[in-house]
């Protein structure tokens, strides 16, 4: 990685331009090309530096749902079953914890109904049960991690 790389993620984590042409846009004030920008960001994410690049939406101004979940899996069962889960379209990410509920993941759908049917699915695929964690109070923190 160097100086440019750490220029757009610093820049990008702050903001993404809304107009015609954004990435033009976002290239030029880091006084770069547009080709070379979308390159970079292109680099960045298949070496994995970047795990995702995209826009952050608040689904539920749309109609839709959020809600973190979790599960309780055997270790020998756990890849087999992060498989079956991960095959759901509404699952945004998965990972493991060190914990009894070991198993945790975002699920989205399109509306808040969709929730409940999508966990009695998982439950049906998995035969393990679901532990719904819905959001009840959000809060902004304005994350961001200077590189």
């Amino acid at each position: 990685m160097d100086e440019i790389d750490r220029s757009i993620i610093n820049q990008l984590q702050r903001g993404f331009p809304i107009c015609e042409r954004p990435y033009e846009e976002a290239a030029n004030s880091l006084g770069i090309s547009e080709a070379d920008l979308i390159g970079r960001i292109e680099s960045l994410l298949e070496d994995k530096t970047l795990t995702r690049f995209g826009p952050m939406y608040q689904i539920e101004k749309a109609g839709g749902a959020f809600t973190l979940a979790a599960m309780s899996i055997p270790e020998d069962e756990f890849d087999k079953v992060a498989e079956q889960v991960n095959q759901f379209p509404e699952i945004a990410h998965n990972y493991e914890r060190v914990h009894k509920l070991n198993m945790w993941f975002v699920l989205g759908t399109e509306s808040p109904e969709e929730i409940a049917s999508t966990i009695e699915r998982i439950e049906q695929e998995t035969g393990y049960k679901v532990y719904n964690m819905p959001k009840l109070e959000e809060f902004y923190v304005g994350l961001y991690f200077p590189v």
